[in-house]
């Protein structure tokens, strides 16, 4: 005779919005992985929960923002960071995370998203990379590796990606790293760390969509995306050049992983704060 035990509650009921689910994520999405870690490290923290504020913007991961029981806004195409940024000026002791994906980010959120990193504002940011415009179809987008297939370049992308850790480094971020959703316990930790680091950190999640990319590119689900993750991952070497790190899925490249940039440059406030005082 077999004894069936259940949980009375789940560890995540009280910080994630149950009432909702099911969720809409197509079936080997990564993007509840990544929403996992991020629940995860918000009650290990030990940062009261009422202080922590998500904002996401449109798309597959902008729903994040819905399903999480946070504060939580969910703002329109690319204002993700903007919008983080004035509550963040207004209310210094928000632990403020932005939490969208590579179209909403870096394609119409790029401008904000450089210029909230030259800043060094003190928000988080974790930016699901699936490689391509997952809601509305599949199309190519900023992150799209280089021939690539999708909806809008079925002969494959004749357009270079974006190099999302370099682009982050060379806009004046304070933390940059890489992982996937098969990293699930570093992304949790990655998380943490930006917790207590000031100014503006970023973490990239590469994340299987089965359906918007995967379909195009013969990877046909997202344990196979998974498992070309597990083949191919290998840790940061420092004596790269950051611009090595960019992604290729058509040759056997490494894909990159781990901490790009741990920089400890005064975040705006402080930073705005000691050049009046030293105006007098």
């Amino acid at each position: 005779m077999t004894e069936t035990l259940l949980a009375e509650k789940h560890p995540l009921d009280d910080i994630i919005r149950a009432d909702r689910l099911p969720h809409i994520w197509c079936p080997g999405c990564g993007i509840g992985i990544a929403m996992r870690c991020y629940a995860q490290a918000i009650l290990e923290s030990g940062i009261p929960v009422n202080q922590h504020v998500v904002v996401s913007g449109i798309g597959c991961t902008g729903r994040v923002a819905g399903y999480m029981n946070i504060d939580s806004y969910h703002t329109t195409h690319g204002r993700a960071i903007p919008f983080a940024s004035g509550m963040k000026l207004a209310n210094p002791d928000l632990m403020l995370t932005v939490f969208s994906g590579d179209g909403d980010l870096a394609a119409i959120g790029g401008n904000h998203l450089i210029h909230a990193a030259r800043r060094n504002l003190d928000i988080k940011v974790i930016c699901v990379n699936n490689f391509n415009y997952g809601m509305t179809g599949g199309q190519t987008g900023p992150t799209t590796p280089f021939g690539a297939k999708g909806t809008t370049a079925p002969y494959g992308n004749p357009e270079l990606p974006f190099n999302l850790p370099y682009l982050l480094a060379a806009s004046g971020a304070n933390y940059v790293s890489r992982w996937t959703t098969l990293h699930a316990r570093q992304i949790k930790q990655e998380i943490l760390h930006t917790f207590v680091k000031p100014g503006f950190t970023f973490i990239e999640v590469l994340s299987p969509c089965p359906i918007g990319f995967g379909k195009s590119n013969n990877i046909d689900a997202g344990l196979d995306e998974m498992e070309l993750y597990r083949e191919r991952c290998v840790l940061v070497n420092d004596d790269m050049q950051m611009e090595e790190y960019g992604i290729d899925l058509r040759e056997e490249r490494p894909i990159y992983v781990g901490n790009f940039i741990n920089r400890n440059q005064l975040p705006y406030r402080a930073m705005v704060k000691q050049n009046r005082v030293g105006n007098g």
